[in-house]
């Protein structure tokens, strides 16, 4: 293309670009904090690097399934179509609610228009991840040894010490890292020196999994070890390696009771809450309580908007009504959006909408079927389970996790430039 300059012109350079811009969206997720436009570089510097090879490179940038990106693209669409139910003086809202939506657009049509990265950029890209989220649990794991008392209280206030990013998300991140370095190292396609490596670093991020005390963590990170448990017995008639992670899935919860004040005292809280659940005013000061009501709350609004919901710019003024009118005793401080994904687009979409999310955004998954996605499946299943306790997709780094790595697991499927022999992460 003329309008190019040469450089931008050059597919493998143009690659590279691709596979470092994906490494700064996840150096983004970690610094968000303090550097929230880090993740926007990224997906920018994806979008351009991917235009540049679709607009160089026409005939080399067709996928082999189109379909899953537009699929992915179909919530976008989604919460666009639901702009038509914003009332007045809610425009604000809207917006910023595309805004935050606006990866489902960007980040599917970059990796449409990009071939399958090199295996090894992939293999980069996960180490790279698996690093950053050791380096920030071992400053997690600093702090708490230099506040140990205080934090440890702070579990049975229903706290948690912090992390970078915010602990919900970042627990669900420890699962991932630890799934992507069994698949690597199972896979054998690192040098050996790097396998007494990762699997050290998957023992300790497990043992952090449970001194964090995240409940979306711990649940997403048994599920896993569930599926490989089924996966070994069935597929691989592998008993031996089954029976040790069934082993340690009875095994490392009792140890972190013992071991781990934050586990112990996490636990009893939890029990404190869910003895508080027919007390209203617990809502006030108890997040598990907090959470009960407004499923609650979503719920009665669902009954009232079965079909095509509230619309998403007008979640909170229904959510706040219905508070006043059903739960007066709640403080206007403790309302909360319902704590689940599949329950805010109800609120938002209706059955309608719910139904059609489910259909693009697992569409994916289903239509590279019956091809080996182990990376894949894990991010599904992380992401789906999350979707039960959070609202995932309604926060920036909590979207931007979640697609992005399925994303990079579909772009395994793709074919390379140059053919490879090793197996693709995907």
């Amino acid at each position: 293309m003329r309008f190019l300059p040469a450089f931008l012109q050059d597919p493998l350079l143009l690659q590279r670009l691709a596979a470092l811009s994906c490494g700064v969206i996840m150096a983004g997720l970690f610094t968000f904090e303090f550097l929230r436009i880090l993740p926007s570089i990224g997906i920018i510097g994806l979008f351009v690097a991917a235009g540049c090879y679709r607009a160089s490179q026409p005939r080399l940038s067709a996928s082999r399934f189109p379909v899953v990106y537009y699929s992915l693209m179909g919530v976008f669409a989604l919460n666009l179509a639901s702009g038509l139910q914003t009332q007045a003086g809610y425009g604000a809202e809207f917006w910023r609610g595309v805004v935050l939506q606006l990866p489902f657009l960007v980040l599917p049509l970059a990796f449409l228009w990009l071939p399958g990265l090199p295996g090894k950029y992939l293999v980069r890209l996960n180490l790279l991840f698996i690093g950053l989220v050791l380096v920030s649990a071992l400053g997690s794991t600093g702090y708490y040894l230099l506040h140990f008392n205080q934090i440890n209280q702070l579990y049975l206030q229903s706290q948690i010490m912090p992390t970078a990013p915010d602990h919900i998300r970042f627990s669900l991140m420890v699962t991932y890292a630890v799934a992507a370095a069994v698949v690597l190292v199972s896979r054998r396609v690192l040098p050996v020196r790097w396998h007494g490596v990762l699997w050290l670093t998957m023992l300790f991020l497990v043992l952090y999994q449970h001194m964090l005390a995240v409940r979306s963590g711990l649940l997403t990170l048994y599920a896993l070890a569930g599926v490989a448990i089924i996966w070994l017995v069935f597929w691989r008639r592998n008993y031996q390696v089954a029976a040790i992670i069934a082993a340690a899935i009875l095994v490392v919860p009792t140890l972190s009771y013992v071991a781990f004040p934050t586990f112990r005292n996490k636990f009893l809280n939890t029990q404190e809450d869910m003895g508080r659940v027919e007390q209203t005013t617990s809502a006030n000061n108890y997040s598990l309580v907090g959470r009960v009501y407004s499923y609650k709350v979503a719920l009665e609004i669902i009954e009232d908007h079965p079909l095509l919901g509230v619309g998403r710019a007008n979640i909170r003024p229904a959510v706040a009504h219905q508070y006043q009118r059903q739960f007066p005793a709640i403080e206007e401080d403790a309302y909360i959006l319902p704590h689940n994904q599949f329950l805010f687009y109800l609120v938002a979409y209706g059955g309608i909408g719910v139904l059609l999310f489910v259909v693009c955004f697992y569409f994916p998954g289903i239509r590279i079927w019956p091809h080996y996605a182990p990376l894949l499946l894990a991010q599904y299943i992380i992401v789906t389970l999350s979707f039960l306790v959070e609202y995932t997709l309604e926060m920036q780094v909590g979207l931007t996790f979640s697609l992005l790595f399925l994303l990079l697991a579909l772009n395994g499927q793709e074919k390379p430039l140059v053919l490879e022999q090793q197996w693709r992460p995907r």
